[in-house]
């Protein structure tokens, strides 16, 4: 049998990986990009333990939520402690090994303890990190194997950090020009490394695979660029309550259009390149030298 139903020298769709794995990518990336930003844009006033910082604690439970999807996905999961044996050559494990050390940096982040802040942005750069180098690592996946899938997975949780920080607006009254800024150049960044790393894979994706990435990038154009620029400039505009509101709506979109684009390239566009068979064998027919 051959195709995407079975082997053979057409391209299949690999089924080892599914939402769940896809959900890790999601929340583990936007949970990241939060951490980051919340050290980036600083706090008010310092947090305690009677007024700790929420915008920590959401960072680490979608990173939480994230390694919940890895370990549903795996199939014996009280073998979990298996992930962490192999630090030297699998990038899942570097990543499994940093959210140790990642939780409790958070937690005395978030009580305010001096420092920890930015100690809980570097291990969450570190894991962002190590999630955008698992996908090139599998290299018979065309759709992963790409050298710009790891600096648009940056990219793109950085965006979605962003996104959720404008969400998270309508609560933290933090949102600054300078935010908007730097949100809007990321937005358009991510468009651009995804035009890249579109035409570096066009040449070895199967149909099916080149439909679903055109598919999500019209939604990362519309609803991560497009859309959320409308939605700043009325803000902007209109002032007021009405303007947090817009903010939270781009932030919300951008985070989305993340989100949508990163279950596509680990579900829907993550074809086998299939068997690359130069010589087919012949029964009778003896093969030349």
């Amino acid at each position: 049998m051959s195709g995407a139903s079975g082997f053979g020298p057409n391209p299949w769709q690999q089924t080892s990986w599914d939402w769940r794995a896809a959900g890790n990518y999601i929340c583990g990336g936007a949970g990241t990009g939060l951490l980051i930003a919340s050290a980036l844009i600083g706090t008010p006033a310092p947090a305690s333990l009677a007024s700790p910082d929420w915008l920590v604690f959401a960072g680490l439970a979608l990173v939480g939520l994230g390694l919940m999807c890895v370990w549903l996905e795996i199939g014996r999961p009280l073998r979990a402690m298996n992930v962490f044996i192999n630090p030297w050559t699998s990038w899942m494990s570097r990543e499994a090994i940093i959210s140790v050390v990642l939780f409790p940096a958070g937690l005395a982040a978030m009580l305010g303890f001096a420092g920890w802040l930015w100690v809980t942005a570097a291990l969450a750069l570190g894991f962002l990190y190590c999630q955008s180098r698992m996908l090139p690592a599998a290299r018979g996946i065309p759709a992963w194997r790409s050298p710009w899938v790891s600096p648009f997975f940056l990219l793109t949780a950085a965006c979605e950090g962003g996104g959720i920080f404008l969400l998270l607006g309508l609560f933290h009254r933090r949102v600054t020009p300078t935010l908007l800024i730097a949100f809007l150049v990321l937005s358009a960044l991510r468009v651009l490394v995804w035009q890249r790393y579109r035409s570096s894979v066009e040449p070895s994706l199967a149909l099916p695979a080149k439909r679903a990435l055109d598919r999500a990038g019209q939604q990362l154009l519309l609803f991560g660029s497009s859309v959320p620029l409308l939605l700043l400039i009325a803000g902007t505009w209109l002032g007021g309550p009405v303007q947090t509101l817009l903010l939270a709506l781009a932030g919300a979109c951008a985070a989305w259009a993340g989100g949508y684009i990163k279950y596509t390239l680990v579900t829907r566009a993550a074809y086998n390149q299939g068997f690359a068979l130069f010589r087919m064998p012949v029964r009778g027919v003896r093969d030349k030298p």
